[in-house]
């Protein structure tokens, strides 16, 4: 069956379902295959559920003519998405970058639904998996399409800007994040550009932060539309920018007021007014939709448990987001200050050296109380006597089992795979 007669059908249902557990009547179901499982063993269980097709790969669990043999279902729902996105031709806004992709995406949502019917990348479905599933959510009725990408690897960004076809692009800053993938720093900034290729092979356009040299320069022969706190000649001139916690931004008279922590998060709600200020939102729509913004999701979330008012950024760490948000932490005008910060993932050869990175930062610039949790700390422990290490999550669990934290401010960040949100039943 070809991809168009396959879009036909999936243009007859209601949904695209990769997981039984979420198959609704008149579905669309792709079985595809994991490390550990093999979807089409579901095909049959999907159609009781009332899926009107499925998608297999292996014709041993061919049902009748509601089953769609093809020789892939992955790269299936892949090129269906490609086809999608031609059919709708709408307006895609593509983002991706070390830190800061998924607040960015959904401060720029909030912002583009005051005025338009927007569809956006539901939490992190950035991969190969999730760009296509974004963009078959798109319909005829989504005015503007904003698609996260993320990647770990080079050609990554290629191949799904390839699946979005994006109009505009969005890089949200080069980082120390899953260096050991990328294979260091500058194959970060490689495949992260890989954006940038594809929108000027395209002629398409990119939102730059002019204060972001590498952005600057690596965009500097593009369609642009650009904002910046130094240059005034910017699209969108940003004022002013404080954090006491929370992050104020004044631009084109007026000044927003968000709940996001730390100036780190500044450049995350500029792109978004800029991308408004772009799509002809009016300016206080932009204020409303930002103030509005409340993360969750242990993203720079503020939170109180009895007496102590927490700073929960436990989403995700790589050495670039720690350190500003560390730096954004000292800077607070708050006083008995402790921090809880975890082991940082996917660095490979670098692991060690940023780790080291981080303490002898902190045992140069701290004068509180820091615990360390996790054995890439914990292996290169220093001497401090505020400095207190824990290999696993269980030793610190029973550290704080047995002693009461009262009154302190707290910043907790560490890796995904660390849950450090964890800590707050014990607080």
């Amino acid at each position: 069956m070809t991809i168009q007669n396959i879009h036909k059908l999936f243009l007859s249902c209601s949904k695209v379902s990769i997981d039984t557990r979420d198959i609704e009547a008149n579905s669309l179901f792709v079985a595809i295959k994991g490390e550990r499982y093999d979807a089409n063993t579901f095909a049959k269980e999907a159609l009781d559920k009332g899926a009107s097709y499925v998608v297999i790969d292996n014709p041993d669990f061919y049902i009748d003519e509601r089953t769609i043999l093809t020789d892939d279902s992955l790269v299936t729902l892949q090129n269906l998405a490609r086809y999608h996105r031609k059919y709708l031709k709408l307006p895609v806004i593509a983002l991706t970058g070390s830190n800061g992709k998924t607040t960015t995406k959904e401060l720029i949502n909030v912002v583009l639904s005051k005025k338009y019917n927007t569809k956006a990348t539901k939490g992190n479905l950035n991969n190969h998996i999730g760009v296509p599933l974004t963009i078959l959510s798109f319909t005829t009725e989504t005015e503007i399409g904003i698609v996260e990408m993320g990647a770990n690897h080079q050609k990554e960004i290629e191949f799904l800007c390839n699946i979005a076809q994006p109009d505009y692009g969005y890089i949200t800053n080069f980082g120390k994040a899953h260096l050991e993938g990328f294979g260091g720093v500058e194959g970060v900034i490689k495949g992260k550009s890989e954006m940038y290729s594809y929108m000027k092979e395209n002629n398409k356009s990119v939102f730059v932060n002019l204060d972001d040299d590498i952005q600057n320069i690596k965009s500097s022969e593009f369609k642009r539309i650009t904002f910046s706190q130094k240059d005034k000649n910017a699209t969108v001139f940003i004022e002013n920018i404080t954090a006491n916690p929370f992050v104020k931004i004044k631009t084109m008279g007026l000044e927003i007021v968000s709940h996001l922590i730390g100036l780190y998060n500044a450049n995350n709600i500029n792109a978004a007014i800029t991308i408004g200020n772009h799509f002809t939102v009016p300016v206080e729509e932009i204020k409303s939709a930002i103030e509005s913004y409340i993360p969750e999701n242990n993203r720079s979330q503020l939170l109180t448990k009895g007496t102590n008012e927490i700073i929960l950024d436990a989403y995700n760490a790589n050495p670039s987001s720690m350190k500003v948000a560390l730096e954004n932490f000292m800077q607070l005008d708050k006083a008995n200050k402790l921090i809880v910060i975890g082991d940082m993932y996917e660095l490979g050869e670098e692991s060690v050296n940023e780790h080291k990175a981080i303490l002898e930062f902190l045992n140069d610039k701290s004068t509180f109380e820091c615990h360390f949790v996790g054995k890439d700390f914990f292996e290169n422990r220093i001497d401090n006597s505020n400095f207190h290490f824990y290999n696993t999550f269980d030793d610190f669990a029973e550290y704080l089992a047995k002693t009461k934290i009262e009154n302190k401010v707290m910043l907790i960040k560490g890796s995904r795979g660390m849950a450090l949100e964890r800590t707050l039943q014990y607080l």
